[in-house]
């Protein structure tokens, strides 16, 4: 299966970053959060960028987590570790950038994809899409502190343990009355709708937008605890490995608590 490809494209002020793995509903593999990050680093200083959308290509998913098979390779916690600082530096690249963002959701934003929606200011989603983390039935991971202080932020703290205790998936509906999506849009009048939001930001003081995202992203961040050994433990657990070898070979996991 393809590593799949993180695409840019510019129209005006607005730049668009496509997710495009379509054969796998656009699961993110290592190369993809790299040109991710690589492409949020050069935005970062773009001040010719006025809004960034964010996308998946093929209108049925937007991304639906991170390659499960890539975990195959981590033999203790000190890879959750890893992986967990790794993807804080990629997430956090999209938080940081100064300009407005937009999350566009069609179908699935599942783990990584969710995560990556939440780091957006503004989200809208189409009628039949789902928001979740199911890695307490599938996995056997854990979310970092900081990912967790986003969807607590994002989603409210009911919501996020729905999601991260009975690993149940959000309907775009939930998710609008909770105040994750900005609006639910039929797919015949998501690419107007997108319009419509990125004329009106481009309209805009950029200043006061970079300002107020920044003071939002440090009340977001301050004094958060350090949650390295939470990660350890459940990277290092033998039910982790259990959870990735199960959901590889398609078969259900067995857990043991250690």
């Amino acid at each position: 299966m393809s590593d799949g490809e993180v695409r840019v494209t510019r129209g005006g002020d607005v730049v668009t970053i496509t997710f495009d793995r379509q054969a796998a509903r656009n699961a993110m593999t290592w190369q993809m959060y790299q040109q991710l990050g690589d492409i949020c680093g050069r935005l970062r200083t773009d001040g010719s960028v006025r809004v960034v959308v964010f996308r998946g290509a093929g209108g049925k998913s937007f991304i639906a987590g991170t390659d499960i098979a890539q975990f195959l390779t981590f033999t203790s916690g000190e890879d959750g570790i890893a992986y967990e600082e790794k993807m804080e530096g990629y997430l956090s690249a999209i938080e940081a950038l100064p300009m407005p963002t937009l999350a566009v959701v069609e179908g699935f934003a599942i783990g990584g994809g969710l995560a990556i929606a939440a780091c957006c200011d503004l989200r809208i989603a189409t009628p039949g899409s789902r928001f979740g983390v199911p890695i307490a039935r599938t996995l056997g991971n854990c979310l970092s502190v900081a990912n967790t202080a986003r969807l607590v932020a994002a989603l409210g703290l009911s919501r996020t343990k729905k999601v991260l205790l009975l690993a149940e998936n959000l309907s775009a509906e939930e998710a609008l009355a909770g105040g994750f999506l900005l609006d639910v849009v039929p797919p015949a009048d998501i690419d107007r709708r997108v319009t419509e939001l990125c004329d009106r930001l481009v309209h805009h003081a950029p200043i006061t937008m970079r300002v107020s995202k920044e003071a939002i992203r440090r009340l977001l961040h301050a004094g958060l605890p350090n949650g390295d050994d939470l990660v350890r433990e459940t990277y290092g657990s033998e039910d982790f490995r259990t959870g990735v070898k199960a959901f590889v070979e398609k078969k259900e996991p067995q857990w043991r608590g250690r």
